[in-house]
């Protein structure tokens, strides 16, 4: 039986005899457990258009109540640096393992609570705000989860191996839109949009619980990663990992955030943003918006693994630089599809996801690359959480306005504005750090 509590320690029948993880366990344990934190994060996503608007932001203005909603939807991103960092600080002192666990409750917890809250009608300016906890709830779990999940492929990589392996976890991101989208997509085929206004919506929320079960069985049947375990015998660990961050590795910490800047704007715009407009703007049914972005969560699936096969070919840093020169090429493309009609809509869905999953497929790897195994599950966290930041939080908010204000080409801007940022922040990076 795999003993839990010291992974890597030596049998009493065999002292040389280690535990470690099968490839198959630890390939496994992060993508299930991104597959559900992303799952409980975008589902709030696509609430936030279809139906958060009216049931807890009523307004006789439907742009301003979705862009109120948009508000909430950005509280997560917020919240994730600071789970980051005291998620990071407990990764990096006691383990992966125990520290994902912890993570993983954070975020179904609030995501379960957010489906049994009450609405606007019901408790009044009440119903917002406990939806805004929630939802801070879901972000600061997130901002655990992903540097952890990044940390137990990596950390467990053979030799030449860390670019496929870092690209498992990132296979969560499709999958939970790819499910978030199916089950509101399902909803609607067995029920009118009035119940699901009504009663329906709360399901995906309240049955994420079978989900965090599953993730729960899966992670604690891992153990300690390799590299974590050496640091631990070696003593190697740091008191405060965060103040050592800030304290001699600053430079990795900037650069990270903003090398990873694309990849949020492109993917905000290519979901969350996209399902707006397409229902908000261009009036396409709820289902036939929802296939869209399912089709667009297939091909962002397809294209991560594609881009760790380039990567151990050709190196990370080249692959990323080449697609965050096509994301600012697209850029230009964007106003013309987005506004030829729903044809046209398709290909940018597929086209945008086809670029996420290459710039997000090497990012996990890339963002852990430059920090050392005292400090990695925080520094990786916080990188990625500030570039949500600076690249997702407002994302959506600021192309519905962009859009509202000045026009689509202003929203194609935007994203070229972001991938230019990125490409000169990867240049700027040695070879060892991106």
């Amino acid at each position: 039986m795999t003993d839990a509590i010291s992974p890597i320690s030596p049998t009493a029948d065999n002292p040389n005899d280690v535990k470690t993880n099968s490839p198959a366990r630890v390939l496994t344990a992060s993508v299930v457990g991104t597959t559900i934190e992303f799952f409980d994060f975008y589902v709030y996503a696509t609430a936030a258009v279809l139906v958060f608007p009216t049931l807890f932001f009523p307004n006789n203005d439907p742009m301003t109540a979705l862009l109120a909603s948009f508000a909430t939807f950005s509280i997560a991103f917020f919240a994730r640096p600071l789970g980051a960092v005291v998620f990071g600080h407990y990764g990096d002192r006691i383990g992966r393992k125990t520290t994902l666990v912890a993570a993983l409750l954070t975020m179904g917890v609030s995501t379960v609570i957010i489906g049994l809250l009450p609405t606007y009608e019901t408790a009044g300016v009440l119903a917002p705000l406990l939806l805004a906890l929630c939802r801070f709830g879901q972000g600061f779990g997130l901002g655990g989860e992903w540097g952890g999940a990044v940390l137990l492929a990596t950390e467990n990589a053979p030799p030449g191996k860390r670019s496929w392996y870092g690209m498992f976890p990132q296979l969560g991101a499709p999958l939970g839109l790819f499910l978030s989208s199916g089950v509101f997509w399902i909803l609607l085929h067995f029920m009118s949009q009035e119940a699901l206004l009504s009663w329906g919506w709360r399901i995906p929320f309240v049955a994420s619980i079978i989900l965090i079960a599953v993730g729960l069985w899966v992670r604690l049947s891992i153990t300690e990663t390799p590299a974590f375990q050496k640091a631990i015998d070696k003593e190697e660990r740091v008191a405060v990992p965060v103040a050592e961050l800030f304290r001699n590795h600053k430079r990795s910490l900037a650069l990270g955030t903003f090398v990873a800047l694309a990849t949020f704007v492109l993917f905000y715009i290519g979901t969350a943003y996209l399902l707006s407009y397409n229902v908000k703007i261009l009036k396409i049914p709820f289902l036939d918006a929802l296939e869209i972005q399912i089709v667009g969560s297939i091909v962002f699936g397809i294209f991560i693994p594609f881009a760790g096969k380039l990567a151990e070919r050709f190196g990370r840093r080249e692959i990323l630089i080449l697609t965050t020169v096509l994301i600012a090429a697209f850029s230009f493309l964007l106003p013309s599809l987005m506004s030829a009609g729903e044809g046209s809509i398709f290909v940018f869905a597929a086209l945008s996801m086809a670029l996420m999953g290459m710039t997000y497929g090497l990012i996990g790897t890339a963002l852990a690359a430059p920090f050392p195994t005292t400090v990695r599950y925080t520094g990786s966290s916080i990188t990625f959480n500030m570039a949500g930041i600076f690249g997702a939080s407002l994302a959506p908010y600021i192309a519905t306005w962009l859009q509202v204000n000045y026009g689509m080409a202003y929203v194609g801007y935007y994203l070229c504005a972001a991938a230019i940022i990125t490409l000169a922040c990867i240049l700027m990076s040695r070879k060892d750090e991106v």
